[in-house]
């Protein structure tokens, strides 16, 4: 049956990959206007839309699958209520398989491909419109709607990528490096923190921010406007890109001070020259060069990097130096992904490349280091009191929370275990010093 027209807009949101996809997710939304409401499932929706992720071969197929899942879902509700929802597909594998796409799926209804971000709010309500669904017209000064909220809020800074590092699919998908505004990101940034008191910063590369605008815009500035916005208690930065990470860029960024956290999440991808200079990378020498300039100005940085493991060419010698890379630095916080030859890249046609097993081997070798140093790194804070930002309640008994401490960034890395008498009642949002009394592989547990 046809719901009436000035009931609410139900949204059903699927946002696959990065918080950069997610950040549009809720750009999107916010844009469509104050009539909309968030629904479950597509049985409770009017719009089901689905923001994919294509880099990677398995993000590609966890987002067809869950295209998939979406047709399969809005049939059956139309079977059962005789209302089919609109199902809109977004994001990156739209833009890297678009045409195969729309070919292969026409119960999809709607196509967006980031390349035309900014007419998605129009051709959403156009297409809501059309099936006399009445909502606000798209644009005006409709905030975003956080859906992270209320411990954190992603504010993404860039689009696209302007290096030319030969496994990646990002300049090919998403184009060129393209700063917003520092106005458009401060006003934004004042009503996030209204509601959450993290802001965490994403960008394919941060370091990169206002390289492309000739208007005075550079991350300097931009960090200037938002460490002054008196409600924000954390901010974080990620995607710092090596090459960035100059001198003259730390010595700022240490004297910004609070509430900017000393946080550092550097792609470095290997540690071994001649894999990087075989990946492109602009920053192809060693790597601890900038490690040790981060530790330089901040000896109490946590650390996060991402390796690839088994890029083609990739030996048995340089794979142990990867390993003695790792042991010897000490990341907080290590991502591993075994190489996959993506269509289009330049390293999917090299020779030497990595049986599947190898790659999987190498995986588990460096994850299985990892775990020890992070397991000896938190045994540390064992006995210390930390504050800890409570997330949500725990699901496993009353009086548990979930949160995290300043170096554990949302969504990547592990997290804080918070014990609170059966009296407290804590906020999720709310910043709490927590005594740590206990320390596992990648989480902490302490008392209130």
């Amino acid at each position: 049956m046809p719901r009436k027209t000035d009931s609410p807009i139900r949204v059903h949101t699927i946002s696959l990959g990065c918080p950069k996809n997610r950040v549009d997710t809720e750009r999107l939304l916010g844009a469509l206007g104050r009539g909309m409401t968030p629904a479950d499932g597509a049985a409770d929706a009017d719009l089901v839309l689905v923001n994919t992720c294509g880099f990677i071969r398995p993000a590609v197929e966890e987002s067809v699958n869950t295209i998939l899942e979406a047709i399969n879902d809005a049939a059956e509700t139309a079977e059962t209520t005789g209302r089919k929802p609109l199902l809109a597909v977004a994001g990156c594998l739209v833009s890297r398989y678009g045409a195969d796409l729309r070919a292969e799926l026409p119960e999809v209804d709607l196509w967006l491909a980031t390349d035309e971000i900014e007419t998605w709010p129009g051709r959403a309500a156009r297409a809501l419109a059309g099936r006399a669904l009445a909502i606000p017209a798209p644009g005006g000064d409709m905030p975003r709607r956080v859906s992270t909220a209320p411990a954190y809020a992603y504010l993404k800074i860039s689009e696209g990528c302007s290096h030319n590092c030969r496994f990646c699919t990002i300049p090919s998908i998403r184009g060129p490096h393209l700063s917003w505004p520092v106005k458009f990101l401060a006003a934004e940034a004042g009503q996030l923190a209204a509601e959450v008191p993290e802001i965490v910063v994403v960008g394919q590369d941060a370091t990169a921010y206002g390289s492309d605008l000739d208007n005075g815009d550079d991350l300097k500035k931009l960090l200037t406007h938002l460490a002054s916005i008196p409600a924000l208690r954390w901010l974080r930065l990620m995607y710092l890109y090596p090459a960035g990470l100059t001198e003259d860029l730390l010595a700022f960024l240490r004297d910004l001070g609070s509430p900017l956290l000393p946080y550092f999440d550097i792609p470095l991808q290997h540690a071994h020259p001649d894999v990087l200079a075989s990946m492109g990378r602009p920053f192809a020498r060693d790597p601890r060069r900038v490690v040790d300039r981060v530790r330089a100005f901040f000896p109490q940085a946590a650390l996060r990097t991402t390796f690839i493991v088994g890029y083609p060419g990739e030996t048995d010698a340089h794979f142990a130096e990867l390993l003695r890379f790792v042991e010897e630095t000490r990341f907080h916080h290590l991502g591993v992904f075994p190489y996959w030859p993506e269509e289009g890249t330049p390293a999917a046609e090299m020779d030497g490349q990595v049986p599947d097993e190898v790659k999987l081997a190498r995986r588990d070798a460096l994850m299985e280091l990892q775990a020890s140093i992070s397991a000896d790194i938190l045994s540390n804070y064992v006995g210390e009191t930390l504050p800890v930002l409570i997330e949500a309640p725990s699901d496993e008994w009353p009086g548990l929370y979930t949160g995290r401490a300043w170096f554990q960034a949302p969504e990547v890395d592990g997290i804080t275990y918070v014990s609170a008498p059966p009296d407290t009642d804590l906020t999720p949002g709310a910043i709490v010093d927590v005594e740590i009394d206990r320390a596992d592989t990648y989480d902490l547990s302490g008392l209130v």
